[in-house]
């Protein structure tokens, strides 16, 4: 199935659910650790002098880690729900593998890197990742899935005159 279909009446493309949930998941992912980290008085990576990086290369690889998960499942004539729980699954895996990466590149010890990602992946941020990705994903599922028609005014129903 190719991206430049046109949509069934009622249906939204695949790319553009595609870009609207991936928009989406990184707005959540970053409110959800956000609050979370205040609620709890945590940091998300909570190995000290690590900085930035490691956390900017996790948010790029569960993004990535997202859109490709969801982009596979999009692909298909019916998308199944059931791949929601696989880009979950695959996000939730990608951001600690990001933040060990990120901290290698930030050029931390190996056991500084392993520590600081296996922090992020016994805490309750995974699954606060997990859940956004869960959420956006079948967002993204459903409008492609979904038979609803754009909102109409009453005045606007062609059979009315």
């Amino acid at each position: 199935m190719s991206a430049d279909r046109a949509p069934q009446p009622g249906h939204v493309r695949p790319l553009v659910a595609l870009g609207f949930a991936t928009a989406a998941f990184v707005a959540l992912l970053i409110f959800g650790l956000g609050m979370l980290s205040l609620l709890l008085d945590e940091d998300v990576i909570a190995v000290p002098g690590l900085g930035q990086l490691p956390g900017i290369v996790a948010t790029i690889a569960a993004t990535g880690a997202f859109a490709l998960s969801l982009w596979i499942a999009l692909r298909r004539q019916h998308p199944p729900l059931r791949g929601a729980v696989v880009t979950a699954v695959a996000t939730a895996l990608a951001y600690p593998a990001g933040v060990w990466f990120g901290a290698l590149l930030a050029d931390e010890a190996l056991g500084d890197a392993a520590r600081a990602a296996g922090g992020v992946f016994l805490s309750w941020f995974e699954v606060v990742i997990a859940l956004a990705a869960l959420a956006c994903s079948w967002g993204g599922i459903a409008l492609v899935r979904t038979d609803a028609s754009r909102p109409r005014w009453p005045w606007e129903d062609p059979f009315d005159e």
